[in-house]
């Protein structure tokens, strides 16, 4: 009859693996630990380094603070018209507000052009009121004015 074979393998001492790992990170982890090093002096230079320790060694009172203020009305209707500004950011088209963002200055800077030139007169208001762009722009406010009056009606057609 076969005898087993007896396997006898060393301990594992998981000290000396991190120790052997720890010697060999500088030299595989060279870049990165320098950028590291960077960004902690960058923080130190700012002081958001004392600003964290200050908010460590402080940690219960801070938490009580922020807590005693968000359970104010004000920071409770806050957060719930933060959420519903959410959901409304949420559901516009991209595109939509991508135009309207980029109206948006050009609106300012004809204001700001309006303002050092003479109004317009009688002819240039009628030529204006023609415009089609003036007739979009009112389409949309129109239909803005619509759906705000019908959400605030106490009938609803």
């Amino acid at each position: 009859m076969a005898k087993p074979i007896p396997l006898k393998l060393p301990k594992r001492n998981p000290q000396e693996e991190f120790r052997s790992r720890l010697e060999k990170a500088p030299d595989a982890h060279a870049e990165a630990l320098l950028a590291s090093f960077d960004v902690l002096q960058s923080l130190h230079d700012k002081g958001v380094l004392e600003l964290l320790r200050g908010m460590l060694g402080g940690g219960n009172t801070i938490l009580e603070i922020v807590v005693d203020a968000s359970k104010t009305p004000e920071a409770i209707r806050g957060i719930r018209n933060l959420v519903i500004m959410t959901k409304i950011l949420g559901s516009v088209d991209p595109e939509l507000l991508k135009k309207f963002t980029e109206a948006i200055p050009n609106v300012l800077l004809g204001a700001a052009k309006a303002q050092k030139a003479e109004p317009p007169g009688f002819w240039e208001t009628l030529r204006i009121l023609r415009s089609k762009n003036l007739r979009r722009g009112l389409a949309v406010a129109n239909n803005l004015l619509e759906a705000l009056g019908r959400n605030f009606s106490a009938q609803k057609n």
